[in-house]
């Protein structure tokens, strides 16, 4: 994120820190710490340092979904979409080049969403090493796959059966 630099600085992430000495006993800490920022991070635990106003802070990187597996299944059901075109051209008399454009189209939309839902579930695998991003979405991505090829092969199947209804 870029901030113009005439601009002031946004709420800092972090709480204020604690008023020097110990805490009466009894009574709660001065402030409670952020379990969940907007950065993704999550506080796993905290431990104060004795002797001192400093603590130690463990996170926890909260997972994060593909953004390549929700492409893949965009794609996979626009492709899916478009066959529907195809077969109501191919069948309604409108023209084999206007299905074919359509069929066109749905085939590389869906082959789209089948690579890019290749690529996520490459990525998926890859990742959730300690202190890295994890992502998730595999199921994500195999519906990518499956929506992207069946919506490719129906276009393809409506185009053929469009040219054999015309030339009969």
């Amino acid at each position: 994120m870029l901030l113009n630099m005439t601009q002031p600085p946004g709420p800092a992430a972090y709480p204020p820190p604690p008023p020097a000495g110990p805490a009466p006993s009894g009574q709660p800490p001065y402030w409670t710490p952020v379990t969940t920022s907007a950065s993704g991070w999550e506080v796993e635990r905290l431990d104060a340092v004795s002797g001192t106003d400093f603590g130690l802070v463990q996170v926890r990187v909260v997972p994060i979904t593909s953004g390549l597996a929700i492409g893949a299944l965009i794609a996979g059901v626009g492709s899916i979409l478009v066959s529907i075109l195809v077969i109501c051209f191919g069948f309604g008399g409108a023209g084999t080049w206007v299905a074919g454009a359509f069929t066109l189209l749905s085939v590389l939309a869906g082959g789209g969403g089948v690579v890019a839902a290749v690529i996520a579930k490459r990525q998926i695998r890859r990742t959730g090493g300690p202190d890295r991003v994890r992502f998730t979405g595999s199921g994500l991505a195999t519906a990518g796959i499956a929506c992207g090829g069946s919506g490719a092969g129906i276009s393809l199947l409506a185009l053929f059966l469009g040219f054999v209804v015309q030339a009969s």
